[in-house]
């Protein structure tokens, strides 16, 4: 009988790094590692880390550190770093913190299994040289399908040829999805939650000046349409009711298939998938909408008319100087552009004070704008230097102090704003998707405007069980900062009304 092996598997960042998380799950579990929740009842500990802006690299190294502590009285044999810190920083991270029984980079995903089992038995794997991952792909968008680069998401070897699945899909243990297409990743769920995000591509084109992630996450490369769709019918499958699909920018998905309006196409068919109830696009980039997405977003049955639009400032002089387009103007006649074809629609944005250069005139441009944007959920966040972005090398650098003070005064701005909107929600029916029940806030769902993890929740009134993943029609009765208080009028599926089930 083979020896047991456990892994647990630590994820920080974003719902890309989740999605990377359940792909690197659905290799182990093929392989015959056992999935445990907690680090403490491990082997081993692997921790998926971010490398996207200095908080989220200290929370990673606190991760690390952490999951390090066990060993010293748990079951934990060692300690792993993967995901956009190790790849980014590789041997300087191993040689900064030795605690890290080994750091490994997206080359390793595809042997992730043997990779652990290395440390797990005492071997040493090398930690990588970070190299700009943008170098490795042709530069041409329309001959990167092929090439041989490792691509988490995508289940591309490096050798050139598609990572096999390890069995036939009977072989693989329950709960595994089978790579069904060449690039198609196995992947195993980690949590129950009725909403899972569905990778769209990977990397960037995109060369904003503060921006690093294009360095180490690689050029844009869009999954084949297919891919998306079978995993997608195998989320459905796992009791799955909402879609997210994520990318570093969803709005060039399709221009290195030949065609930059896919979306526009595989948006109905994703939402005609059986048992799925609500599809959501992130990372909208404002500068790339197109009238023909906007309207497949606003007027497709079961996709939420839901706007992800990576603003990041208004002020004409910093978004040139942050090598992006577009100002406050342009920006507001996109909103009501959207708000004409669906009122209700749900718009957020992340916005950067104290860029290089910034003035207080260009500070006010931006509270102008965030005044009259009028955004469900605003993420402010003062500027620092990125290792090896151009930004980083601006003379015309922001007091630290003062891009303190501004960060706190639009933060203020930004929380009383959306609060504002949330009221301005009062008396609107929404449908809602309930994600959990508790003792403390009862049940818990999400309106269509409302993404998880980051702009409120809705919390529902009702004397009715309902268990996650069912959707309720609600109207909106308070509001408490971001958040909503709704009624229940309707549970779809049940031909009940609120009063019926009284």
């Amino acid at each position: 009988m083979p020896e047991r092996r456990t892994v647990a598997l630590v994820t920080l960042g974003c719902a890309r790094n989740a999605v990377d998380s359940e792909e690197l799950a659905g290799r182990l579990a093929a392989d015959g590692w056992e999935l445990v929740e907690e680090a403490a009842d491990a082997d081993v500990a692997v921790v998926n880390t971010c490398g996207f802006v200095e908080a989220a690299k200290k929370d990673s190294v606190d991760a690390l550190l952490e999951a390090n502590d066990l060993k010293d009285h748990g079951r934990t044999q060692a300690v792993v770093a993967v995901g956009c810190m190790a790849e980014r920083y590789g041997k300087e991270l191993a040689e900064a913190l030795p605690e890290a029984d080994g750091v490994l980079g997206f080359d390793d995903y595809g042997d992730i299994s043997g990779r652990l089992q290395t440390i797990l038995s005492g071997g040493i794997h090398a930690s990588h040289t970070p190299r700009d991952r943008r170098k490795l792909l042709p530069i041409s968008p329309a001959e990167r399908q092929d090439a041989a680069v490792a691509l988490p998401g995508h289940a591309q070897s490096v050798s050139g040829e598609p990572t096999p699945p390890a069995g036939p899909p009977e072989d693989l243990p329950e709960g595994v999805a089978p790579a069904s297409g060449p690039r198609a990743p196995l992947r195993r769920r980690l949590g129950s939650s009725p909403v899972a995000s569905v990778k769209l591509a990977s990397g960037c084109d995109r060369r904003c000046s503060f921006c690093a992630i294009p360095s180490f996450r690689g050029s844009f490369i869009s999954r084949r349409p297919s891919d998306v769709l079978g995993e997608t019918r195998w989320l459905a499958g796992e009791g799955v009711k909402e879609i997210m699909l994520v990318s570093e920018n969803n709005t060039s998905y399709g221009k290195d298939l030949g065609d930059i309006r896919l979306l526009e196409t595989l948006l109905p068919e994703l939402a005609a998938v059986d048992g799925i109830e609500r599809i959501r696009v992130s990372y909208l980039q404002p500068a790339e909408m197109r009238p023909g997405l906007i309207d497949v977003l606003t007027g497709t049955d079961k996709v939420a008319p839901y706007f992800d639009l990576s603003f990041q400032h208004s002020a004409p002089g910093v978004l040139r100087s942050m090598r992006r387009f577009g100002g406050t103007d342009s920006f507001l006649e996109l909103l009501e552009t959207i708000r004409t074809k669906a009122p209700q629609a749900g718009a957020r944005s992340n916005f950067i004070v104290g860029f290089p250069g910034e003035s207080e005139s260009d500070l006010a441009e931006l509270e102008r704008f965030i005044t009259e944007a009028r955004l469900d959920a605003i993420g402010v966040f003062g500027y620092s230097d990125e290792d090896g972005t151009e930004a980083a090398s601006y003379e015309d650098k922001v007091d630290p102090d003062v891009v303190a003070e501004r960060l706190a005064r639009v933060s203020r701005l930004a929380e009383e704003l959306t609060a504002q909107r949330a009221e301005e929600r009062i008396g609107e029916t929404l449908r809602v998707l309930v994600d959990r029940t508790d003792d403390e806030d009862g049940v818990v769902g999400r309106a269509a405007h409302q993404a998880p993890e980051t702009d409120g929740v809705t919390l529902l009134s009702t004397d009715q069980e309902l268990a996650p993943g069912r959707m309720v029609e609600a109207k909106v009765v308070a509001s408490e900062g971001v958040d909503l208080v709704a009624e229940v009028l309707s549970v779809e599926g049940t031909g009940c009304t609120e009063e019926a089930g009284r």
